[in-house]
C-alpha cells in the first residue's frame, strides 16, 4: 500500500508540473494621462504690437500692469511707467522681483512697459543695432549705431501708444536697460534730455565703440544742463582682475558717473553703486530694485 499511495503521489506531482500555470493577475489599469500642459501666463499682462512705418520694423510691447489698476478706486489714478528696452532678457525678471513690493508697499505701483527685440530677428542683431550709439567697423555679423532711430522710434511710436493706452503719468518716466540696455540708456539722457525723468542703467557697456559714450558725453555737457536721476549699478566682479577681458566695467562707470557730477547739473542726481559679488549677468534684479527702491519709494519701504 506505501508503495501504491507513493505511486499515487508521484503521479499527482507530475500532473501538477505539467498542467499549465495559473494565469497572473490582472494588470493594474493604467493612470488616466495628465492633461496637456500649456504656458504659464502672466497675470495683469498685455502684449501690444507696432507696424514701425519709420524704421520699417516690427516690435511688440510687454505690458504689466500694477496691482489694483482696475479697481473702481483707482479709475482715476495715473501711474509712473517703467520703459524696459531688450525685454526678452529682462522684462520678466522686472515684474517678478518688483510684485510683492508693489503689493506691501515697499515700492510705489508702476506700469512696465517692454520693448521686445525686431520681430523675426534674433537678438543679437537686433540689440546689436538698435542700443548702440556709433557703427562698429568690426562687428560684420549685423548692424550697429541704430540708437538715435531707436529712440526717435519709442520717442514717437511706443510711449505715444503706451500713453494712449493706459492712465499714464508722462511725467514720470522711468527708462531702465542693462549692458547694451544701459549703454542706450546713457544715450537717451544725454540726446533727448527731459524724455523720460529717470533712469537705471545696470552694468552697463560704456566700452563699446572705445568708449564712445564718453565722447557723446563731452559734448552733450556743451549743449545744456541735464535733469532728473540717475542711478548705476555695476556688478563687482565686472572687471579684467575677476572676470577676464579687457575692458574695466566698474571703473568706466565711476569714471561715467563722475563726469556727469562734475558738469554741474544743478537738477540732475546721479548715484552709483557696486554689487557686492555680482556678475554682468546677475546685477541687473539687484540694481533695478535698489534704483526704484530710491526713485518709486512705497509707504512701507521696510515692511514685509
Amino acid at each position: 500500500m506505501k508503495q501504491v499511495a507513493g505511486l499515487l503521489a508521484g503521479a499527482m506531482l507530475a500532473a501538477t508540473a505539467c498542467s499549465p500555470s495559473p494565469p497572473p493577475p490582472p494588470a493594474e489599469t493604467p493612470a488616466a494621462a495628465p492633461e496637456t500642459t500649456r504656458a504659464y501666463e502672466m497675470p495683469d499682462s498685455e502684449v501690444l504690437r507696432i507696424d514701425s512705418p519709420v524704421i520699417e520694423r516690427s516690435y511688440e510691447i510687454f505690458v504689466r500692469l500694477p496691482p489694483g489698476y482696475g479697481d473702481a478706486e483707482n479709475a482715476g489714478r495715473r501711474y509712473p511707467v517703467l520703459y524696459l528696452n531688450d525685454a526678452h532678457y529682462v522684462f520678466q525678471t522686472a515684474a517678478g522681483v518688483t510684485s510683492a513690493p508693489m503689493r506691501h508697499g515697499g515700492l510705489e505701483p508702476m506700469i512696465m512697459a517692454g520693448v521686445s527685440y525686431a520681430l523675426g530677428e534674433g537678438g543679437a542683431a537686433s540689440r546689436g543695432r538698435d542700443l548702440t550709439p556709433t557703427e562698429n567697423p568690426a562687428q560684420t555679423g549685423h548692424a550697429t549705431g541704430g540708437a538715435r532711430a531707436f529712440l526717435s522710434f519709442m520717442r514717437d511710436e511706443v510711449i505715444p501708444l503706451v500713453e494712449n493706452t493706459y492712465r499714464t503719468d508722462p511725467a514720470r518716466r522711468i527708462l531702465a536697460g542693462q549692458s547694451y540696455g544701459g549703454l542706450f540708456g546713457a544715450y537717451a539722457l544725454l540726446n533727448e534730455p527731459g524724455l523720460f525723468h529717470d533712469y537705471i542703467l545696470t552694468s552697463p557697456s560704456l566700452w563699446y565703440g572705445k568708449g564712445a559714450m564718453f565722447d557723446i558725453e563731452a559734448e552733450a555737457a556743451k549743449a545744456g544742463p541735464l535733469s532728473g536721476r540717475v542711478f548705476f549699478a555695476i556688478g563687482e566682479t565686472e572687471t579684467p582682475a575677476i572676470s577676464g577681458g579687457s575692458y574695466d566695467m566698474v571703473g568706466d562707470q565711476k569714471r561715467f558717473a563722475d563726469l556727469l557730477r562734475s558738469r554741474g547739473h544743478a537738477a540732475l542726481e546721479v548715484r552709483d553703486t557696486v554689487v557686492e559679488g555680482g556678475t554682468h549677468l546677475t546685477t541687473f534684479p539687484i540694481g533695478l530694485l535698489r534704483g526704484l527702491m530710491w526713485i518709486l519709494p512705497g509707504p512701507n519701504p521696510y515692511g514685509g
